[in-house]
């Protein structure tokens, strides 16, 4: 009788070492890829990059961008509306002599003087079909303000990254540097940031003399 508590000690279960047998299961994973010859590990590596390229890929297919569409002799074009203040009916356009020729005027916007372009002729475009011009688009960014005339408001949509085709000379005319991209419809996206920072636009020596 005095031998049972001792009996019943031993058949108790032993407490597991977690941290070893977590240490073990390493060591056998460790072993298994060193195992492996290299055109496996050029496989499982391979792998990897496949994943990791088609979770960028989603990432940038997911991703779009906030434009307003405008037509103009036709031709659709669009800016992302980040750098568009404001977009109305043309009124009062008064020509302003001695600025450049792709300057067509001056217009009062509740008090501001901006001038106003026709994209046209600053991308030396072949002036084609009737056009009414008679739609303004005010681009801003900080102190640059300005507005670009244009045929038609077509309205705001969202332009998925991965639609968007390298800018192509021959497909639009306009030169690169002003182009973010063409979509398959063959809008031609036109580069806000450029033109606001183009110091061929400034004309507010011209407009204050």
């Amino acid at each position: 009788m005095p031998e049972q508590p001792d009996r019943q000690k031993q058949r108790q279960p032993k407490a597991i070492d977690w941290d070893s047998l977590r240490r073990r299961l390493e060591a056998s994973r460790s072993a298994v890829v060193l195992e492996q010859t290299p055109d496996a590990t050029r496989e499982i590596l391979k792998a990897r990059a496949g994943e990791l390229a088609r979770q960028t890929g989603e990432d940038v297919a997911g991703a779009t961008l906030e434009v307003l569409e405008f037509l103009i002799s036709y031709e659709t074009y669009a800016i992302e509306i980040s750098w568009i203040a404001e977009a109305y009916p043309l009124r009062e356009l008064t020509p302003l002599p001695g600025t450049p020729p792709f300057v067509l005027g001056i217009i009062n916007v509740r008090g501001r003087i901006l001038s106003v372009i026709d994209i046209r002729t600053f991308f030396d475009l072949p002036h084609t079909g009737l056009t009414n011009l008679n739609k303004v688009i005010i681009l801003q960014s900080g102190e640059m303000e300005f507005g670009i005339l244009a045929d038609e408001i077509i309205g705001t949509r969202s332009i998925p990254l991965a639609e968007l085709q390298p800018p192509l000379p021959t497909l639009t005319g306009i030169r690169e540097e002003y182009l973010k991209g063409v979509t398959r419809e063959r809008t031609a996206l036109l580069d806000g940031e450029k033109l606001l920072a183009d110091r061929k636009i400034v004309v507010h020596d011209q407009v204050e003399a």
